[in-house]
């Protein structure tokens, strides 16, 4: 049976508070390395004996060079070298005992493979993504993460996952900024630690079921022909407005019916027409035409 010590020590353990096994591993830059030991000290002396025993061919060996968007990470017996990463230009390591590995600084983009997502709303749908970071601090980079472009790519696809999980199917169609900026920020914290800066992520693509698609076609479909309708509609409703008001004024003015008799007349005997026309006077047949029927004329 556990006595109440071995208890104490097994919930600081669950809960991470101040247990040795939880201490972070990798480059710790507030951490002191320490001086190289006896043995360390031996062979760096070897080391220096031999350049200068064999300069200058030993320099074909020991001069590097890295370019304006590179650095350096160099390691002395397996231990990071003091001064952080060396470049851009010129750089010395000591044969046998020094190597090095180059960092790019440069913006890097990756595609984020299409990942099937079930929404808040159970809707299936394919999204994919890009995603821009580059590296802020190759030293870290090196040594905290074994390699840092392929994890940051698996956890760019989680985030996608996780961030479009919590969205609704109108949501993901009409928030793609803010989504992107939600991941952007999801994923720039969780890479902190690598070094590494997420500078953007955009939504490539989202991808709907066939029949969801047709779906929302149809829908789309009925909401423009009742709009269509709706304007028919509005538009007869001002032509009778404009009919009636018009039977008004030519009731109101015999002028006006004169006018609107010569002008039916002129379109009547338009050119290439076999109609025969016989106009008659406006005052006979002003007597055809009751005034109570105009003023009642409504529609």
């Amino acid at each position: 049976m556990a006595t109440k010590q071995e208890m104490a020590e097994l919930d600081q353990m669950e809960t991470g508070s101040n247990h040795p096994s939880l201490e972070a591993v990798g480059y710790n830059i507030n951490r002191d390395p320490g001086g190289p030991g006896i043995c360390a000290f031996i062979l760096t002396l070897f080391s220096f004996l031999l350049i200068l025993a064999t300069f200058p061919l030993s320099l074909c060996f020991s001069v590097k060079v890295v370019q304006e968007y590179e650095r350096a990470v160099i390691f002395r017996l397996g231990r990071l070298l003091k001064g952080g990463a060396r470049g851009p230009g010129i750089f010395f390591i000591v044969p046998c005992i020094d190597t090095y590995r180059k960092v790019d600084l440069r913006t890097v983009s990756f595609d984020v493979p299409p990942q099937e997502i079930l929404s808040r709303d159970s809707v299936t749908v394919a999204v994919d993504a890009v995603v821009y970071y580059r590296v802020q601090n190759p030293t870290i980079a090196v040594s905290n993460v074994e390699n840092f472009s392929h994890s940051t790519r698996l956890l760019a696809a989680t985030t996608l996952r996780n961030v479009l999980g919590t969205k609704n199917l109108a949501e993901i169609l009409s928030e793609r900024e803010t989504i992107s900026h939600t991941m952007q920020s999801s994923l720039d914290e969780a890479t902190d630690p690598w070094g590494v800066k997420v500078e953007r992520v955009e939504i490539k693509d989202v991808r709907l079921p066939v029949q969801l698609q047709r779906a929302m076609a149809a829908e789309a479909e009925a909401a423009r022909e009742a709009r269509a309708k709706v304007i028919a509609a509005e538009g007869e409703q001002k032509a009778s407005r404009a009919l009636r008001d018009a039977a008004e004024v030519i009731a109101e003015s015999p002028a006006a019916l004169q006018l609107r008799y010569l002008q039916t007349l002129n379109t009547i005997s338009a050119e290439k027409n076999s109609t025969i026309i016989f106009p008659l006077p406006i005052d006979i047949l002003k007597h055809f035409i009751k005034p109570s029927k105009v003023d009642k004329y409504d529609l």
